[in-house]
C-alpha cells in the first residue's frame, strides 16, 4: 500500500533565498499593522508570509528566516528608541528581540516537519497542525514578554487589532488568545489551500465557521454601575529627559492647564506620569502646589512623581487629597530596564559607560496593588509601560476596579510612533477588560476611551489641555481577564507538549 502523501517529510514551499525575502516582507507588513500606519488587516498576510517561509525548513533555515523577520520587524517597530539616545539602544533592543524571535520560530518550523507525518488526516492538517502552530506562536510571544529581565511584551500580534472588528474577541480570550486565533485562522487557510479543499466543498465548513465566529462575536458584556466625573490634564511641560526646565516648570504647566476645570463638577483629577516634577513627600513647595490644586478643584488629585524611601526610589502614583494627605499610592511594577534602572550595571557600564552614566537613578519594582479608592470607587492603575503587562491590568480588575487610569510620559518620544502604539494598547485594554480607560500623557496624545474601544475625548499631541467627562463605571469580569492567564499557560505548555508528542508519533510512523 502506498504511503499517505502527507506522511513524507515535507519539502520547503519556498527556496531559502525566497523565504528570506518573504520573511523580510512579513516584517515590513507586520510593522505597518501597528500604529502609526495601523493597517490592522496587514497582520494576516504578514503571518501568512512568515509561516510559508518556515514550512519544510530545518532548524538552521528556520533560524535564518526568523532572524530576518525579527530584525526587520523590530528595527522598524521600535525605531522610536533612538529619538534621543541614538542608534545603540535601538540596535540593542531590536537585535535582542530579533534573536529571540529567531529562536522562537524554530518550534513552528519543526511542527510543520513533524505533525503532518504524525497526523496525516484531514483533521490533523486542518485543525491539529494550525492549532499547534498558533500555540507555539503564543509561546514565542510569552518568551519575549518575560525575558530577559522583565521582558518586552510590546509586539504581541493581538495588539494590532485595537481598531478592527476582531478586537472584541480579546474580552473572551485575552490578547494572547486573540494572537492564537489569528495565527490559527491563517495557518488553517494555508493548509486548506495546500489540500485544495475547494475540490470537496464539505471541507469548507470548518474554515467558514471559524471565519463567521471571528467576525460576529460581540464583546463580553460588563455591567454599567454609574459614572464618575473625571478631569484629565495634559500640561505639555518640559518633561523629557533632556528638556531644559526652570524649577517647578513641570508642575506649573500642569497647574496652568488645569485652570479651565476650576469651578466644574469633578470627582477625580488626573495628572500624567512625572507631572509633579519633584517628590511631594520631600519637597514642601510641590506639596503645597498639589494641595492648592486639589482644594480649588474640590476633588482628589491622582498625581505621579519619582519618590524616595530611604535608599530606594520608586515611580509612584499617589492620591493627593485636598487636605494635603496622600495615604493611597501605587509604585510602578515594572520599571523599564536601561530606562529607569540598569540591571547588571557594572557589566553594561564597561561596554557603554557614557550611556549607562545617563541613568543615575535606580527605580525599584513596586509591590503594592495597582488600585486606589476614590469615594468608594476602585480605580485601577498602570504607569506608562506597565500597560503592556497583563498581570498589572488583571490585578487591578480582579481587585474591583470599575475604571482604569493609565498615566504616562511620552516626552522622550515626541514625533514618533511610540505614543500611538501605547495608546492602541490602552484601547485594547478597555475592550479586553470591559472598562472605560483614561490614558493621560504629559505631551499627548491623551484620550478617554469607552469599554467598547471608542473615543470619548482626546487631546492632540504637543498641546496643553484638559478633558472633563462623565466616564462610565463598570463591574463584572470578562473571560479575557478571568481565564486569560490560564489560557496563556495552556497554550504555552500545550503547544510544546503537542510538538513533542508529534515528534514521537512521527518517528513511530516511519
Amino acid at each position: 500500500m502506498p504511503k499517505h502523501p502527507t506522511a513524507r517529510m515535507p519539502r520547503p514551499i519556498l527556496p531559502l533565498w525566497l523565504a528570506v525575502i518573504a520573511a523580510a516582507l512579513s516584517g515590513v507588513l507586520m510593522d505597518l499593522a501597528y500604529p502609526a500606519a495601523a493597517v490592522w488587516v496587514l497582520a494576516f498576510p504578514a503571518v501568512a508570509l512568515l509561516l510559508l517561509a518556515l514550512i519544510g525548513r530545518r532548524a538552521g533555515g528556520a533560524l535564518l528566516v526568523g532572524l530576518v523577520y525579527g530584525a526587520v520587524f523590530f528595527f522598524l517597530l521600535v525605531s522610536w528608541t533612538s529619538r534621543y539616545l541614538g542608534a545603540i539602544p535601538w540596535a540593542a533592543l531590536a537585535t535582542v528581540e530579533g534573536v529571540l524571535t529567531a529562536v522562537g520560530v524554530i518550534p513552528i518550523a519543526l511542527a510543520y516537519r513533524w505533525l503532518p507525518r504524525a497526523f496525516p488526516g484531514l483533521v490533523g492538517r486542518l485543525v491539529t497542525l494550525p492549532a499547534v502552530v498558533a500555540a507555539l506562536w503564543v509561546g514565542r510571544e510569552l518568551l519575549l514578554g518575560s525575558w530577559p529581565y522583565t521582558g518586552f511584551p510590546w509586539a504581541r500580534l493581538g495588539m494590532t487589532q485595537s481598531e478592527s472588528p476582531l478586537a472584541s474577541l480579546s474580552s473572551w480570550v485575552g490578547v494572547s488568545g486573540l494572537s492564537f486565533l489569528i495565527v490559527f485562522a491563517v495557518a488553517m487557510l494555508i493548509e486548506g489551500v495546500r489540500l485544495r479543499i475547494w475540490e470537496r466543498p464539505i471541507r469548507l465548513a470548518l474554515p467558514a465557521a471559524l471565519v463567521l465566529i471571528l467576525l460576529v462575536t460581540p464583546a463580553f458584556p460588563t455591567t454599567p454601575v454609574g459614572t464618575m466625573r473625571i478631569g484629565a490634564v495634559q500640561g505639555n511641560g518640559p518633561t523629557g529627559y533632556f528638556d531644559d526646565r526652570e524649577p517647578y516648570a513641570v508642575i506649573q504647566s500642569q497647574i496652568d492647564a488645569t485652570e479651565p476645570l476650576i469651578g466644574e463638577d469633578v470627582d477625580l483629577l488626573i495628572w500624567p506620569e512625572g507631572a509633579s516634577g519633584y517628590d511631594p513627600f520631600q519637597d514642601k513647595n510641590t506639596a503645597r502646589k498639589m494641595t492648592r490644586t486639589a482644594t480649588r478643584i474640590g476633588a482628589p488629585l491622582l498625581a505621579n512623581a519619582a519618590t524616595a524611601r530611604g535608599d530606594l526610589y520608586f515611580n509612584t502614583s499617589m492620591l493627593w487629597m485636598p487636605d494635603g494627605t496622600a495615604e493611597q499610592s501605587h509604585d510602578k511594577r515594572y520599571p523599564v530596564p536601561f530606562g529607569e534602572y540598569v540591571p547588571d550595571r557594572e557589566f553594561y557600564n564597561a561596554i557603554v559607560p557614557d550611556l549607562i552614566g545617563l541613568i543615575g537613578r535606580e527605580y525599584t519594582h513596586g509591590t503594592n496593588p495597582p488600585l486606589v479608592d476614590v469615594d468608594g470607587v476602585a480605580v485601577g492603575l498602570a504607569i506608562c509601560f506597565d500597560v503592556i503587562y497583563d498581570e498589572v491590568i488583571t490585578e487591578g480588575v480582579l481587585g474591583g476596579a470599575e475604571v482604569l487610569v493609565f498615566q504616562t510620559n511620552n516626552a522622550d518620544f515626541r514625533e514618533t510612533d511610540e505614543n500611538l502604539q501605547q495608546l492602541a494598547f490602552a484601547r485594547m485594554r478597555a475592550i479586553e477588560t470591559g472598562r472605560s480607560v483614561v490614558n493621560i500623557s504629559t505631551v499627548g496624545t491623551s484620550q478617554m476611551i469607552r469599554a467598547d474601544g471608542s473615543t470619548i475625548a482626546a487631546l492632540n499631541a504637543d498641546e496643553a489641555g484638559a478633558m472633563l467627562e462623565s466616564v462610565e463605571l463598570r463591574t463584572g469580569l470578562t473571560p479575557g481577564v478571568l481565564l486569560g492567564p490560564w489560557l496563556q499557560q495552556m497554550l504555552l505548555w500545550g503547544g510544546l507538549g503537542a510538538l513533542l508528542f508529534g515528534w514521537w508519533r512521527a518517528r513511530r510512523r516511519r
